[in-house]
């Protein structure tokens, strides 16, 4: 099946707007587990000069940084919620994120939720969709 997600859930400008703006990064399903996406994921956000907070009731300590078993367990600001969780899991996600003030809603490849993008949307929210945080940032950086 293949799937049209709305433009502005994979806007250039949109997600160029997130990958510039948005330093303090919730990594909602951060694995510990190297061979996860997740870990890769967050690995390079961290590399970049990102701050990272993973976001796992399942984990105590991700990429050096303590994780949280949920959004409102996160201390300080958040700018973007990076979603690895299943599509399906994505609505009680997002409604933490609208009530934590976050600037910007990223669902991985993969996870699409178009209730739950639409609810951060209206909210205010960047939204970005089924895309890849890594080889969105990548991309760019190549470019110059």
């Amino acid at each position: 099946m293949v799937l049209f997600l709305p433009m502005s859930y994979t806007d250039e400008r949109t997600i160029t707007s997130v990958l510039n703006d948005c330093r303090i990064i919730a990594v909602v399903g951060l694995s510990s587990n190297p061979a996860r996406p997740s870990f890769g994921v967050a690995s390079y956000m961290q590399a970049q000069g990102y701050r990272v907070v993973p976001v796992n009731p399942n984990e105590t300590t991700v990429l050096g940084e303590p994780a949280r078993p949920s959004l409102a367990a996160v201390p300080g600001a958040i700018d973007l919620v990076n979603i690895f969780r299943k599509s399906e899991e994505v609505l009680p996600i997002v409604d933490e994120a609208i009530v934590r003030g976050v600037k910007a809603i990223w669902m991985q490849e993969g996870v699409v939720n178009e209730a739950a993008a639409h609810r951060a949307e209206q909210a205010g929210l960047l939204v970005v969709m089924d895309r890849c945080w890594l080889k969105e940032h990548a991309a760019r950086s190549h470019r110059g």
